[in-house]
């Protein structure tokens, strides 16, 4: 069994933290200085953890080979399962037109300018985000606000202020089921305590929306809309983390946001909205449109609920990471006594979560008439479409697992908790660099969530 060592470099924490640090840098200088795509990025980040691993913290490159392979995995499922199966359900919408009926269907709801980011840079944006996830809400969104008079620069900054809370859940939980493969702590409790943090914040940020939009006067003109819609976005998302876990947060968070706002428009009219728009979409067009994604919710329901998880679950397997599982033994101060680091790897193809949405994509296919054929000719487009994605993914995976299980994470874990009582600010700063380097709070997560 190999036995961690945290201080390698002259037998000094800070010394070894900045050498532990290399792969990060390397992200950085490839992203921001030589201006490579991410994957490539991705890919020289984890070449250096492997070099570092090996040259100055001593691993043998067994171990580190196996530790890249068991990232990679991860990577693969269940993070990229539910990355493609989220972007396929998403392309359905798109390709059989319905995504053009709801984005019609909101945007002609309202003139008023503030209400419109509401419903559609908040709202909207939150609910692309818990479907689809990496990048789409803040596209689909601010092109929607272009189309209704928006200048673009301004749209976009919008939508990006506005993702800010929906981005901790990401597109169907996936930066939250990240967080639990890397840390190994308890995925509801993990997801009740980040409701818990963003809850207050989504309460604040559609009238801080109206601030940046037109300062105090259109935060009075716009107030009502923007504490309905803080406020149910908040109520459901602390709810529905605490009692259901992060798969439907984000969806069931926005579409509250966005029915409360439609309720309110039945009672009260924005100042310069008396001449309020007609659909253009039936009813029954409109309900059909956002079929696909009632179909998402009623399936990750039926996948989350305890007797179905017990029928799906019989089917996983759990797999000791070959040449890896139990292999490294973790030292103090890390561990209160020398313990063996457990690699196991969870093969749960049909009780993944990104088998719930592959459902609600085979559902939404039979309700919007898509056939076989062409729902296949989707699944090779997409895959084609994710395939750098999941590359990066899968890099950055493998980047963290051996940085994780060669103790680079853990030597700056010790330096970082040094700061005692600062260690939020430090941690705040942390997650905005992961993002930063890693374009994926998903990816973030992988990176510096062990710390």
């Amino acid at each position: 069994m190999w036995p961690q060592t945290y201080a390698p470099v002259a037998g000094s924490l800070h010394l070894s933290a900045l050498v532990a640090m290399l792969p990060v840098l390397v992200v950085l200088v490839v992203l921001g200085v030589f201006r490579k795509p991410a994957w490539v990025a991705a890919v020289a980040g984890f070449i250096m953890s492997a070099i570092v691993s090996v040259a100055v913290y001593h691993m043998p490159f067994p171990l580190a080979a196996s530790a890249t392979l068991y990232g990679a995995a991860y990577g693969i499922l269940p993070i990229g399962w539910i990355v493609y199966t989220a972007i396929l359900l998403y392309r359905v919408t798109v390709e059989t037109g319905k995504f053009e009926i709801i984005k019609d269907s909101l945007g002609g709801i309202t003139n008023d300018r503030s209400v419109q980011a509401l419903l559609i840079a908040f709202a909207f944006g939150g609910f692309i985000e818990g479907a689809a996830g990496f990048g789409t809400p803040v596209a689909i969104a601010a092109a929607m606000l272009v189309g209704l008079g928006f200048q673009p620069f301004f749209a976009a900054s919008i939508c990006l202020l506005a993702n800010t809370v929906p981005v901790a859940f990401g597109s169907i939980g996936i930066p939250i089921v990240m967080l639990q493969g890397v840390t190994k702590l308890p995925l509801d409790a993990l997801s009740a305590d980040v409701g818990r943090l963003c809850a207050p914040i989504a309460l604040i940020l559609p009238s801080y929306l109206m601030l940046v939009m037109g300062g105090w006067p259109a935060l009075r003109a716009a107030f009502p809309a923007a504490i309905v819609c803080g406020a149910a976005f908040a109520g459901v998302q602390l709810l529905v983390s605490t009692y259901l876990g992060p798969y439907l947060t984000g969806i069931l968070s926005a579409i509250a946001a966005m029915c409360a706002l439609l309720l309110l428009l039945k009672f009260w009219t924005p100042a310069g909205d008396e001449n309020r728009p007609q659909s253009r979409h039936k009813a029954s067009e409109v309900f059909l449109a956002w079929s696909p994604y009632l179909m998402l919710v009623i399936f990750v329901l039926i996948w989350g609920s305890a007797s179905t998880k017990a029928i799906l679950d019989k089917t996983t397997v759990i797999i000791p990471w070959p040449g890896l599982h139990n292999l490294i033994q973790r030292m103090p101060p890390i561990t209160p006594m020398p313990s063996p680091y457990g690699a196991v790897y969870t093969l749960n193809l049909l009780s993944a979560a990104g088998t719930s949405c592959l459902f609600a994509v085979f559902a939404s296919c039979l309700v919007l008439r898509v056939s076989p054929g062409r729902l296949a000719r989707l699944m090779v487009a997409t895959a084609r479409q994710l395939a750098l994605p999941l590359l990066t993914i899968a890099s950055v995976l493998a980047l963290a697992f051996i940085m994780n299980y060669s103790g680079q994470t853990a030597t700056l874990g010790l330096v970082i908790a040094a700061t005692g009582v600062a260690f939020p600010f430090f941690s705040a700063l942390l997650g905005w660099l992961g993002v930063f380097l890693t374009g994926s709070d998903t990816s973030a997560n992988a990176l510096f969530g062990t710390l």
